[in-house]
């Protein structure tokens, strides 16, 4: 079993940026392929960015690309997602996820734990 605890969501207006942590309890952190995803109102949940254990493979949505940046510090057993150049239309809730079969996957179905979530608000 892991516990995941995101934090950090908030307001913040538009070309903004935040930072979203994910602290993780119970099993070994680092075994687990760790995911990003958020949920807007009335769409579908959808993959953000991926991280590998060992922090050496990152993989994120075309959206997101060049202004998140997904991390893990193991020795700390949390992950973080920096969100830089924030835009109205990444409003959502944020939930980080683990899996713990190895391989990176864009599919929520494929984590195994997951978050509660935390909502990030960008104003224009």
């Amino acid at each position: 079993q892991v516990q995941l605890v995101e934090s950090g969501g908030g307001l913040v207006p538009s070309g903004g940026s935040l930072r979203l942590s994910c602290a993780a309890s119970g099993r070994t952190f680092s075994s687990y392929v760790m995911g990003w995803f958020r949920q807007a109102p009335g769409k579908e949940r959808e993959f953000v960015a991926t991280i590998n254990w060992s922090g050496g493979n990152t993989y994120y949505a075309n959206s997101v690309k060049g202004r998140f940046t997904v991390s893990r510090d193991n020795a700390k057993s949390t992950g973080y997602l920096q969100m830089n150049s924030l835009k109205v239309e990444d409003t959502a809730v944020y939930y980080c996820a683990a899996k713990s079969v190895p391989g990176s996957s864009y599919v929520p179905r494929a984590y195994d734990y997951w978050g509660q979530g935390t909502q990030v608000t960008v104003s224009s």
